[in-house]
């Protein structure tokens, strides 16, 4: 069941590869995602000392947090990967035009996971070009339905 999807990773970047990871996550964190106070529109990975981060994704604190604790919306968390899959992404980022970006976070089994992928920035043209493709399918999309109705 997704929470929040980064719908401008998929504008941006071309997918190459998927990851699922955890996050380590304070209690009023899991509080606040759990009532839909996230976001990962500003988000981006890195990898540092060979740990990977998830830098920028906002999570608002509930009115209801506690007294005694002060929030960070935008704190660096640390994402749970395998150690073999965070090898293969140091690998993959290290090499010319790779980035790792945030998809989306979800739950699994009770958990927050979220999904990062493995991406190619797109240029400029490549952005238009997908977008030309986009509006063609609906075109024709509504040509069809449209040629249907006025079969009888």
């Amino acid at each position: 069941m997704s929470i929040v999807e980064n719908r401008k990773a998929r504008h941006d970047y071309f997918i190459e590869d998927r990851f699922e990871a955890g996050l380590v996550l304070e209690g009023w964190e899991v509080k606040a995602i759990r009532a839909g106070q996230v976001q990962l529109k500003e988000s981006y990975v890195i990898v540092r000392d060979g740990e990977i981060f998830v830098i920028g994704m906002h999570i608002s604190p509930l009115k209801t947090a506690s007294t005694h604790i002060h929030p960070n919306a935008t704190r660096t968390r640390k994402l749970l990967l395998k150690a073999e899959e965070i090898n293969k992404l140091i690998g993959k980022t290290e090499q010319r035009g790779y980035t790792l970006v945030p998809l989306n976070l979800h739950y699994k089994n009770g958990r927050i996971k979220l999904d990062i992928a493995l991406g190619r920035g797109k240029k400029h043209h490549d952005k238009r070009d997908t977008a030309r493709d986009k509006d063609w399918a609906r075109e024709k999309e509504r040509l069809m339905k449209h040629d249907t109705r006025n079969r009888d």
